[in-house]
């Protein structure tokens, strides 16, 4: 149940909202074509996806595309009040406010469908609320020039969290909203430096979902056909360049080179160093007959 709830709008559109909700509690979000910062206050909350759970620890929050991502937040506690700060970013908004040019966090060149971002406790970003909660308390302060302020503030403090990566991802999807297909996600990242749960996120999926996917669509495990990739990858370099192996390694996916010279000797029945000296050669001879 809801027991207070105040908003600031910007440009006819609710920009910042201060919620206080009595546990237990389950909140639907209303559709819409925004991204939004929500600041648990107060209290502890979990964040619905398909099959995943998100908790929301005290001073974390949660960035997300809400046109894209799960629309369900509920209390994990079984009473007691909750309290949350919304900060909404409205596409329209933020191309009014940069009449000029976007800021490069607001733009991204990364092939992801990611909507979903946990955000740690950050002292910047609790100074920050200090500073709303501040003007929900004198709203005889509060003017369009404050609230546009107040926006690329919290725009800049994003941009500083080792999460800007997919802050960038979920910010530029209000202004490309297309989804990528599952391979096209796939393909982009198979050399990233990530991990399987990684890539698992830039779907928007479980790692059990999928891998489920993963093998409806290349009937393989992810493990077995990413590593096959690589290893083809790295040997074709081996072959047509003179970067260092190591760089080879890290830049094919590998960031320890011993499993990658494993790894390699284990499909090419070579090292890498004796694979490009020569019997990478007699090796694609012989694989081609």
């Amino acid at each position: 149940m809801i027991i207070d709830h105040k908003k600031y709008d910007l440009f006819g559109k609710s920009m910042v909202q201060n919620i206080r909700i009595m546990a237990p509690f389950t909140f639907d979000f209303p559709i819409s074509d925004n991204a939004c910062f929500l600041y648990m206050l107060q209290g502890e909350m979990q964040y619905h996806r398909d099959e995943d759970r998100v908790n929301i620890p005290h001073k974390h929050a949660l960035f997300l595309n809400c046109i894209q991502a799960g629309k369900t937040i509920s209390s994990l506690n079984a009473a007691g009040i909750n309290e949350i700060m919304v900060v909404n970013f409205h596409p329209d908004i933020l191309k009014r406010i940069y009449d000029r040019e976007l800021p490069l966090i607001l733009q991204s060149a990364i092939i992801s469908n990611k909507s979903v971002e946990l955000l740690n406790s950050n002292f910047l970003i609790e100074k920050y609320i200090e500073g709303l909660l501040f003007y929900f308390q004198h709203p005889a302060l509060v003017n369009e020039d404050i609230l546009v302020l107040k926006l690329k503030e919290i725009i800049l403090l994003l941009a500083q969290t080792p999460n800007v990566q997919a802050v960038r991802t979920i910010f530029a999807q209000l202004f490309s909203p297309a989804a990528y297909t599952f391979k096209q996600v796939v393909e982009a990242n198979l050399f990233a430096q990530i991990s399987m749960n990684e890539l698992a996120q830039l779907h928007n999926l479980s790692i059990s979902s999928f891998k489920r996917e993963f093998a409806r669509h290349y009937n393989s495990t992810p493990a077995n056909y990413i590593k096959t990739k690589r290893l083809e990858k790295a040997a074709e370099l081996l072959l047509i360049s003179n970067e260092r192996i190591t760089d080879i390694a890290f830049n094919c996916g590998f960031n320890v080179l011993a499993n990658f010279t494993k790894s390699f000797r284990d499909k090419y029945q070579c090292t890498p160093s004796e694979f490009r000296s020569g019997r990478g050669i007699v090796y694609l001879r012989v694989a081609r007959k």
